[in-house]
Formats: structure tokens, C-alpha cells, sequence
């Protein structure tokens, strides 16, 4: 039989990285429960003391002892006296997972079955190791050293009490935490000026999840959507991907051109408070001239409040909350404030629509995690996400200053609305520089940047736009980042 502190067999089953998320014990746990799952560790085989096993990964074997002793009391091991533990011979009566054929013949064609063309859309702006790159001007993507991790924690740590377990173990089928209903109303909107009742709210996995129930309850083949052009390129995918047409309609230094949208649009998108991607708000004549237009042509508003949880120094009041005919459909999110990957958001409509999103959710999800839910709540609850909110305005509102001084000082022939909101920045570039080929330039000297085609809805797509998003990049790294940028343009930079 082989020996337990047999060097040979063990090194390969464990990979304990400091630099993972994960503490050692779990690591240790997830290896050797991925070792058995995997049929690497044979039930008579004993596996190496604690001892041992500390010493060869330089961890305290008090932490080795706590991940056996739970990997015993979850059953995948067992303890036998003087002989060590060895894997739970129950556990590997259940079949091992089948090894996937090197060839398989009569692959099934998936693409021609499918009903919706989602693979064929444009592909979203990926940055995977944004966090490692030196200066990530990335739009959408958080700040680890900004984030209320103890705030966080201690609301997590509050909804897993007993008594809150309880509330929101069970399934809620197809309602909402009534807690998180509250605070959305009571917290969330009235900054907007918008006023609901609780039948008018519904909780989404984000802003994207919203569109996607409004697109699949309200859109189809025939329907005709207004959208600005440039514009977010993932809400004009989900509209088609729901049947509808995209009509682009121009923007300019004042947002959307009403004057432009097609009266026979039954819907018209629009992201009046910043404008996705050139941060511009729509003017207050042009928002008079939008609902009374939604009015005259019975059209459908979907006004996406992008961007807009910050405080701004002149700030704007959403179109839902001067919408007197209940045509706005508003759409927020909790992404650019507190996190991205926490995926909540919520749609404020009239009951009537509630109420059918309500039911359609239901078959789709049913409701978004009651746990996340009970979390958020509390997090308003107890004012940390006002405290948040002043703390992220106060320090984006640094870095757009910093980065306006830098692009004016080292990328002088680039043109921009310099918006004095919102967490990024649109810039034009000179004629001749194609905002692709540029960001790999960039990329090189580890500076992320997003070119700009991708947000307009012609066929041939301007090339020379890039977004600069400042919620990821610390103050002291945006002046270097944009020398470097300015170095990939092939433009030496000059003295600050």
C-alpha cells in the first residue's frame, strides 16, 4: 500500500495560492473534494496526517485539522482510529462524471435550431484583467479600494441571522423582499423625484435583466424602437433579439433629436440623465418636446436612468417623475454604485405593467435571490449606501476634473463635450487614428481603453470614438495613464 506522505502521489492534488480569493482552508477542502469527485484518491488509500500535510504546504496544521474535520462532517471523509482518514466509500458508489468522447459523431447543429440569433449580436466589451493592468480607464466595473466591504459584510452577516433566514428562505414565487420594496421606494427614487407605491416597483437582476422582460413582454416582430444614436449597444440587441426594429436617431450637444424620431415608433429608449456613451443630459426642451410627442403618437418611453445615482452638481429629475399619462417605464440599477457583479436593479412602471412583468418573471426566475434582496435592504436601511453615494462623488468627481485637465494637456486635438457628470468621458479623435488598433496599442502599455463603434447603429460605424471610464482607475494613475495613451496615439507627451 502507498504511503500517506508519499511525496509522489499527493503533490499534484493540492494548489494553495496565496493570492486566491479563497482562505487555505478552503482551498485545501475544494482540492481534496475534487480529488475524490474525480476518482484521484482511492478508498483505501489513506490520506497524509495533518502534520505532513501542513508541512508540505507551509500552512499551521490547526488549519489542516478544521478542513479535514468538515470534509468528515459533509461526509466525504471519514476517521479512523490510529489509521488516519480515507475517503467515504459512499461517496464514490455515486457514478463518476462520464469523460466527454475525444470525437463524437452527429453533433447536433445548434445554431440552425435556435429561435433567437443571441450568438450573432456584438459581443459585449470584455475586460477580464482589467484589475491587473496599471491603468484601467474602464466604464461599469467598481473600485475595490472605494467598495463598504465592512458595511457589506455586516449586512450579510445581519441577514443570515435566524430570524432574517426566515423571511427570506422560502420561495417568494413571484414577489419581492418587502424590506428592499420599501427602501427602493423610500431611499432610491425620491433623489430621482420619482414617487411610487409599492405595486409599482419590481426588483430585476440589473438594469440589462429589466430591458430583456420589457423587450420579451412588450416587443415583437413589427414593433419599431427609437433609439439614440450613439447609444447602448446592449439594449438595441435586446430589442432585436425580441423581434423589434432599431431606428437609430441622432444626438447631439443636447441629446436625442426629438425631432428625429419616427412618429410611427410605438417605443422610444432613451438615457436622458447622462447619456450612454457621451454623458450629455437631455435639455429640459427636449424632454417637454419627448413626452409631449410619446402623447401625441401613443409611444411607450423605456428611460434607462444610466449613470445617475451619483450626486451631480445640477441635478436633473427623471422623466417618470414629471409623467403625468404613465408612458415612462424607468429602469434604475444599483450596479454603478455599490457593485456590478451584485446584478440588482428595478423597473418603476404603472401597476398594470408591474403586475404582467410580475408574471413573466415568475416563469423566467421567479424572483431575484430573497438572501441579495434582504442584504441590499438593509444596506439602505442603515444609511450605508447614502454614505457611499457621497463618498463615490466626491472621488469620481476628482478623477473627471483630473482627467479633463490631462486630455487637454497631452491629447490637445481630440475633441470632447467634457460633461460635468458621469462616470466616464467620450472623446473624438483626429483623423486618422482608429480607435481599434489603438486600444491594442494601448493595451501593450497596460492601459485599457473602449473603442467607440461599437454604440452606433449604422452599418458603417465611426471609428475614431473611445470612452474613458474613471470608477476603476485611482486619482494619482490617470495623468500616467494618459501619457502612455498619448505615447500608443504616437503622440509624444508634453510637460503638465
Amino acid at each position: 500500500m502507498s504511503q500517506r506522505n508519499d511525496t509522489a502521489i499527493w503533490s499534484g492534488l493540492f494548489r494553495i495560492s496565496a493570492d486566491s480569493g479563497q482562505t487555505l482552508q478552503a482551498q485545501i477542502r475544494q482540492a481534496i473534494v475534487a480529488a475524490i469527485l474525480d476518482r484521484q484518491i482511492a478508498a483505501s488509500m489513506p490520506l497524509p496526517s495533518c502534520r505532513i500535510l501542513a508541512e508540505k504546504l507551509g500552512v499551521a496544521r490547526g488549519t489542516v485539522v478544521l478542513a479535514f474535520q468538515q470534509l468528515v462532517d459533509q461526509g466525504f471523509l471519514i476517521a479512523r482510529e490510529r489509521r488516519g482518514h480515507f475517503v467515504n466509500p459512499d461517496v464514490l458508489a455515486t457514478p463518476a462524471k462520464p469523460q466527454k468522447a475525444a470525437e463524437q459523431s452527429n453533433e447536433i447543429d445548434w445554431k440552425a435550431r435556435r429561435r433567437i440569433a443571441a450568438s450573432d449580436m456584438p459581443p459585449p466589451n470584455k475586460h477580464e484583467n482589467w484589475i491587473k493592468s496599471s491603468y484601467p480607464f474602464v466604464y461599469g466595473q467598481f473600485d475595490p479600494g472605494l467598495f463598504p466591504t465592512a458595511e457589506w459584510r455586516e449586512c450579510n452577516r445581519m441577514a443570515l441571522a435566524v430570524l432574517e433566514i426566515r423571511n427570506w428562505a422560502s420561495d417568494m414565487v413571484d414577489r419581492d423582499d418587502p424590506l428592499l420594496i420599501e427602501q427602493i421606494q423610500a431611499r432610491l427614487l425620491p433623489r430621482r423625484g420619482i414617487f411610487a407605491n409599492p405595486d409599482e416597483i419590481i426588483v430585476t437582476l440589473g438594469a440589462q435583466n429589466a430591458l430583456y422582460m420589457l423587450a420579451t413582454l412588450l416587443m415583437g416582430k413589427g414593433s419599431k424602437v427609437a433609439m439614440e444614436d450613439p447609444g447602448y449597444p446592449d439594449a438595441r440587441s435586446t430589442f432585436q433579439l425580441a423581434g423589434a426594429e432599431t431606428v437609430p436617431v441622432p444626438v447631439d450637444q443636447s441629446g436625442i433629436v426629438t425631432e428625429r424620431i419616427p412618429s410611427d415608433a410605438g417605443f422610444v429608449f432613451i438615457t436622458p440623465s447622462h447619456h450612454c456613451p457621451t454623458m450629455v443630459p437631455l435639455s429640459e426642451e427636449r424632454r417637454r418636446d419627448l413626452l409631449a410627442r410619446a402623447d401625441r403618437h401613443n409611444q411607450i418611453v423605456i428611460e434607462d436612468g444610466y449613470d445617475s445615482q451619483l450626486l451631480d452638481d445640477a441635478p436633473q429629475q427623471a422623466l417618470k417623475s414629471v409623467d403625468r399619462s404613465g408612458r415612462v417605464v424607468y429602469v434604475g440599477s444599483m450596479s454603478k454604485t455599490l457593485a456590478p457583479g451584485l446584478r440588482l436593479g428595478y423597473i418603476v412602471a404603472s401597476a398594470g405593467l408591474i403586475s404582467e412583468l410580475r408574471a413573466l418573471r415568475r416563469f423566467m426566475l421567479r424572483h431575484p435571490p430573497a438572501n441579495n434582496q434582504r442584504a441590499v435592504a438593509l444596506f439602505l436601511s442603515l444609511g450605508h449606501h447614502e454614505a457611499l453615494v457621497r463618498r463615490l462623488s466626491s472621488a469620481f468627481d476628482e478623477r473627471r476634473k483630473r482627467l479633463r485637465q490631462v486630455v487637454s494637456a497631452f491629447l490637445p486635438e481630440w475633441r470632447s463635450e467634457h460633461p460635468g457628470a458621469g462616470t466616464s468621458m467620450w472623446l473624438e479623435a483626429p483623423r486618422g487614428v482608429n480607435a481599434r488598433d489603438l486600444a491594442v496599442a494601448a493595451a501593450s502599455r497596460s492601459v485599457i481603453i473602449e473603442p467607440g463603434d461599437r454604440y452606433f447603429g449604422f452599418d458603417e460605424k465611426p471609428s475614431r470614438f473611445v470612452r474613458l471610464g474613471i470608477s476603476s482607475i485611482a486619482l494619482q494613475h490617470i495623468e500616467p495613464g494618459i501619457r502612455e495613451l498619448a505615447t500608443a496615439a504616437g503622440r509624444r507627451p508634453a510637460a503638465a
